[in-house]
């Protein structure tokens, strides 16, 4: 008999329009985008510490392009923004506990999408070095910048330390815990050079005249920035790269990033 009553129930269920092999993410993804309308706050995880894209001031104040896209995604959600700090090192248990996005100029990679979902990309980027004016010329390549005696300086826990202890062997690594600081120590001397996301490159050389970014243009490797979702919520990612699409088209991108990029 129980044989009979289980293909039964099964056969029941599809011609009632719902399929045994539904994903499991579906119902998580339309909980959701209704959880965050229904708390009346969108929780934002970022670093803090990636201009263009996020900054956290002295007084804790929050300013970068990711930001200001954040609080229109908020605008458009009709909720109120609640941004949570985080680290390059804790990003992900950080998301996946307290945030429904995390902003800040992210790269995409296959690590990251085994613990969440990415949002379309909005930026095209890859590592490239930033150095003294004067040494521009010597890192051009990673052979260059390979050598006994070079120090490259890292921030940890994301993906420049990454590219940097994949692609160094016989120069010095250095770890520098603050991304805010951290081109103060290329300018002092206390190291050679940085290796990190062109975007970054270019707006650091615009804001201290002692540095200049290493062919911006030709990074040494290729990378998109897009924002991370909730694992399996196929429906808030949906409804996230569908308000981002219109920000990169109807005039919302191009008003928030001008006065960062130019």
């Amino acid at each position: 008999m129980r044989s009979r009553i289980l293909p039964l129930v099964v056969g029941l269920l599809l011609i009632g329009g719902v399929s045994a092999a539904a994903p499991a993410g579906d119902a998580g993804a339309r909980g959701r985008l209704d959880l965050v309308t229904a708390r009346g706050e969108l929780r934002v995880c970022s670093t803090g510490d990636y201009r263009p894209f996020t900054y956290r001031a002295p007084d804790g104040s929050w300013t970068g392009i990711d930001l200001d896209l954040a609080r229109d995604l908020a605008t458009r959600l009709g909720v109120r923004l609640k941004i949570v700090p985080t680290t390059w090192s804790t990003l992900l248990p950080d998301f996946r506990r307290h945030c429904d996005i995390a902003v800040g100029g992210i790269s995409i990679t296959l690590d990251r999408a085994r613990q969440a979902f990415f949002s379309k990309p909005y930026v095209r980027d890859g590592k490239t070095p930033i150095t003294r004016c004067e040494n521009k010329d010597r890192f051009q390549t990673l052979d260059q910048i390979d050598q006994p005696g070079v120090r490259a300086v890292v921030n940890p826990g994301g993906t420049n330390e990454q590219f940097a202890r994949a692609s160094l062997k016989r120069a010095t690594i250095v770890v520098h815990p603050d991304n805010n600081t951290i081109f103060d120590e290329i300018i002092a001397g206390r190291v050679d050079l940085m290796m990190t996301d062109a975007t970054e490159t270019r707006w650091q050389a615009r804001q201290r005249p002692e540095l200049c970014a290493v062919h911006p243009e030709a990074p040494f490797t290729f990378s998109e920035k897009a924002y991370l979702v909730p694992l399996g919520d196929v429906v808030f990612q949906q409804w996230v790269d569908q308000w981002l699409n219109l920000a990169l088209h109807d005039g919302t991108w191009a008003r928030i990033s001008k006065p960062w990029l130019g």
